[in-house]
């Protein structure tokens, strides 16, 4: 059964197993990322409405919904790239900075992948990778490349450690983000459409990285449009309209019998039969 809008189901529901050592720093099934009246507007616009929303450790949230409906901007709001108005935001139970080195500490936390690379174009993917490890981790440069090329070999471009981004395709790309991300060992990951600017064909490389991550245990929060991935790797989907969350269910649920009319239109208009 869905959860009434706007409502989060109890915390721990739905998550994976293997959520990792970070279960220790807090009471069995407290959820990891905490959102409560959180609002947002970009002048009169107002984008995020009261939003309530728990993540529970090991569990992948995909959030989707129309063209802007608020999905990246809540994305963005969880490690404060946009700030909030009124509200708050807790990680692993603590509020979430408004800057410094404790915003810095919980960006370190939590893992970005966004709709461009934002690869540093003048570094190797390798230096890519162990950048942040070593600047904000402080991890030995011999450790966080050793940390690296594992990475590297997992998302399946090790062979292209030596490159440059530019040398590489769209997909191996997105791969070297998402194990820059990883690099920082973070406690969750957020993805703001990391297949929106790959080519069809380099899309499913991507998606595989992302359903091996949610399958060993990462606490992930997807906003994407790829229906498919929502169906096979998400423990719940939160849809989104004008600001506010509709409704949220298992994927199962919501694809075969969503309980509110504007989610049925929009399934209507994206899915075929």
């Amino acid at each position: 059964m869905a959860e009434r809008a706007g409502e989060p189901p109890a915390a721990g529901a739905g998550a994976a197993a293997g959520a990792g050592a970070a279960a220790d720093t807090e009471p069995a099934g407290a959820p990891l990322v905490v959102l409560r009246g959180v609002n947002k507007h970009f002048g009169d616009l107002h984008v995020l409405r009261d939003i309530n929303l728990e993540i529970a450790r090991g569990e992948v949230v995909v959030v989707i919904g129309p063209s802007g409906s608020g999905k990246s901007t809540l994305c963005r709001a969880i490690n404060r790239l946009e700030p909030i108005e009124d509200g708050e935001i807790t990680v692993d139970g603590e509020p979430l900075p408004e800057e410094g080195r404790a915003l810095a500490r919980l960006r370190a936390d939590v893992g970005m992948v966004f709709q461009s690379f934002n690869l540093f174009a003048h570094k190797t993917i390798l230096q890519n990778v162990t950048l942040g490890p070593v600047k904000v981790r402080k991890v030995p440069a011999a450790e966080a490349r050793s940390e690296a090329m594992d990475l590297l070999e997992r998302v399946g471009i090790a062979s292209q450690a030596g490159k440059l981004p530019a040398q590489l395709s769209g997909g191996q790309q997105q791969r070297a983000a998402i194990a820059r991300a990883l690099a920082m060992r973070p406690k969750v990951m957020l993805f703001d459409e990391p297949t929106s600017a790959l080519d069809p064909e380099m899309v499913q490389e991507v998606l595989d990285v992302m359903i091996s991550l949610a399958r060993d245990g990462m606490t992930m929060v997807v906003v994407t449009h790829e229906m498919g991935f929502a169906r096979r790797a998400a423990n719940r989907v939160v849809f989104m309209a004008d600001g506010q969350i509709v409704e949220q269910a298992a994927p199962e649920s919501f694809f075969t019998a969503p309980s509110s009319d504007r989610a049925k239109d929009f399934l209507s208009k994206i899915l075929t039969h």
